[in-house]
């Protein structure tokens, strides 16, 4: 099979000719139709965050159609259209399949990030419990980035609480913010968030750019400032943002991590009651409900840019670049 393989952090991916994989008992193998790309993969390029034992195959987005399974596989048959949820839980932990599932202690990696292999090839294979069916009428671009963009987003902003009639600010507005802003929206929240002419045709009421999201979010919010910040850069910069912006009582979410640390005022957390939420990926359940809202039509398309996998790092340096609007994805094998 193709594949497009991370020999070392720091260079390019090397395209390149794997012995097809053959399921276990418990496993299935995955012919990948489409794969996203996003920010994750970026910092695993770099050597940040997660560091795999290398050579390793990427690709946490991951689309296709069951192709074989193993003797012991009950669920899953050979033709089904499956994505990947990406935290691997043993089956006997606590933790499995539980609301916050991705914080077990018990993990034992995740697909396309760290000690199992991804979406960047023409097969995966796969434990049969990752898997995750993906409803009718969702092509496979678009139920490729719900496994984590999708599910990220829709985690997030159950972790906001937002309630009706509640102003969000979104910093931010590539895979996951592109989500976010909908299901804010599906929520009854007034939002303003960053990229302009893609937020408002998302359902944003009002944009703005970088150096005027200060000013802007007042401005929207009749200088009260804004009930929840929805960060989904992480940068010291946008941190900055999302405190200057914050309402008294207001909520900042944390969804994008860098490097950089913050450095927050202690008085005006307590006398302010701001809370700041570490939000991480999402469950299977998160997952699920973000699948069944574009199942039902009430969330959009996200997905802006396609590429075939020999050009993945073409479309790695284009999501570097900024030039993504929304969602990246490649197309890896044809029906």
């Amino acid at each position: 099979m193709k594949a497009a393989v991370l020999r070392a952090f720091g260079s390019p991916l090397s395209i390149e000719e794997l012995d097809d994989p053959r399921p276990g008992p418990d496993e299935v193998i995955v012919r990948v139709r489409a794969c996203g790309i996003d920010g994750t993969d970026l910092k695993l390029l770099d050597g940040f965050g997660y560091t795999p034992e290398l050579p390793f195959v990427m690709g946490h987005e991951t689309a296709g159609v069951v192709e074989s399974t193993g003797a012991r596989v009950g669920g899953f048959k050979a033709g089904d259209r499956v994505i990947c949820y990406n935290f691997v839980i043993p089956p006997e932990s606590p933790w499995f399949q539980s609301e916050r599932e991705q914080l077990s202690p018990d993990m034992l990696g995740v697909l396309g990030v760290k000690g199992f292999s991804g979406g960047y090839a023409e097969r995966l294979r796969v434990a049969a419990h990752q898997l995750v069916r993906i409803p009718d009428g969702i092509a496979w671009h678009d139920a490729a980035v719900h496994c984590d963009a999708g599910l990220t987003a829709y985690h997030a902003v159950r972790r906001a609480r937002l309630a009706l009639g509640e102003s969000v600010l979104v910093i931010g507005v590539g895979g996951v913010g592109s989500f976010a802003v909908q299901y804010a929206r599906l929520l009854g929240a007034e939002r303003t968030d960053r990229k302009r002419e893609w937020a408002q045709s998302l359902g944003a009421h009002a944009t703005t750019g970088d150096t005027e999201a200060d000013r802007a979010a007042r401005d929207f919010t009749g200088g009260r400032g804004v009930d929840c910040v929805l960060d989904i850069v992480g940068t010291t910069e946008s941190m900055a943002t999302a405190l200057e912006v914050v309402s008294v009582g207001g909520r900042i979410v944390v969804v994008g991590y860098t490097p950089d640390s913050f450095a927050l005022s202690g008085r005006r957390l307590a006398q302010n009651e701001i809370e700041v939420i570490g939000s991480r990926a999402g469950s299977r359940h998160d997952l699920a409900a973000a699948l069944a809202l574009t199942a039902a039509g009430r969330v959009r398309s996200i997905v802006t840019d396609r590429a075939p996998l020999d050009r993945v790092n073409e479309a790695l340096q284009k999501l570097r670049s900024g030039e993504a609007l929304g969602r990246l994805v490649l197309d890896i094998t044809a029906d």
